[in-house]
């Protein structure tokens, strides 16, 4: 069988990738490498409507949708992508379709500390309107790893007056810069960070190389942000630059989401690294009604070629003679 497509990634853009195809008639197969980037949130924001739901339930319900349009949604991930979109996943089953929709999103790439990536998602966090609310008033810290620090300062310092920069490896701040931290009361922390302290299972300060701890209930990092690109042959990642700075790689793509692969769309944070979810949905929607599009046209160029073959190829019957 020959999907009309393949939806690679089972996240909030797939999904709704899928669910558009599929009320449009669409045969639709969706490959979930079952590693979606927020599983370590306590709960969706700022998705209407779904305000606070936990990842994986709001991931439970669209996948429920997909499958009682009539879609096929299948755990794995893809190995290999032949000319003509031929999906080989990593059980060894292979798939085909006309079209594919890439929604894979990405990885983030944290700064190497000891015991960030087992804090990530919960008390180590990196977005304030994903997660800011949750920390206002709190003792927030904010790790500057990279050139973006300053401004993560300046976006967490609205939600909390208990703000400390640890300039740990960033660079080197300008005289604005300073400026602006003294005048908002946001605390410079110089040295290097050693590693976290945890009590009872939550976050309690920050430890430097020096030995001291800076007492701490949250701490703000800025990831890089890797695409996660499957092997589609000339699909490819670019950087993306806030300013001067590489702060990820994304697939460049259209408007509506094509790829410069033809037959190839892709949608979601593998897009655009600052997307949220109900972004990354709607970016989806907007694909699969894409898609769709392509399609319809290429069915119709199959009706008149077919009908055209028909007619030329038709032997003609002459009429009975007249009496």
């Amino acid at each position: 069988m020959t999907h009309d497509v393949i939806v690679i990634g089972g996240g909030a853009a797939g999904l709704a990738g899928a669910t558009a195809l599929l009320r449009s008639r669409r045969s639709v197969l969706v490959v979930d490498g079952g590693e979606p980037r927020n599983a370590p949130a306590d709960g969706v924001h700022n998705f209407l409507t779904r305000e606070g739901t936990p990842p994986g339930e709001l991931l439970a319900a669209g996948r429920a949708e997909v499958l009682g349009y009539g879609g096929e949604v299948v755990r794995g991930n893809v190995v290999e992508v032949e000319p003509g979109f031929r999906v080989r996943l990593d059980d060894g089953r292979t798939e085909s379709a006309r079209r594919l929709l890439v929604a894979t999103g990405l990885v983030d790439e944290l700064p190497e500390v000891p015991g960030l990536a087992q804090r990530w998602g919960r008390d180590v966090l990196h977005c304030p309107f994903c997660h800011g609310w949750e920390v206002r008033d709190r003792a927030v810290g904010v790790l500057a790893a990279g050139p973006m620090a300053v401004h993560q300062a300046l976006l967490f310092r609205q939600l909390t007056d208990d703000l400390t920069l640890f300039l740990h490896t960033g660079p080197d701040l300008s005289e604005e810069e300073w400026e602006q931290l003294a005048a908002l009361g946001v605390a410079v922390v110089d040295g290097e960070v050693a590693g976290l302290e945890v009590v009872d299972d939550r976050l309690a300060g920050v430890r430097l190389v020096s030995g001291r701890t800076v007492a701490r209930e949250v701490l703000v990092v800025a990831p890089r942000f890797t695409a996660r690109v499957p092997p589609v042959p000339g699909l490819v990642a670019q950087e993306v630059r806030m300013g001067e700075h590489v702060i990820g790689s994304a697939v460049p793509v259209g408007p509506r989401g094509a790829t410069a692969v033809p037959g190839v769309w892709a949608a979601g944070n593998v897009t655009d690294v600052q997307t949220q979810v109900i972004g990354a949905a709607a970016a989806g929607l907007a694909a699969g009604a894409a898609i769709n599009a392509d399609l319809v046209a290429e069915d119709a160029r199959r009706a008149v070629a077919g009908d055209q073959a028909g007619r030329d190829g038709a032997v003609k019957v002459p009429s009975s003679p007249g009496r």
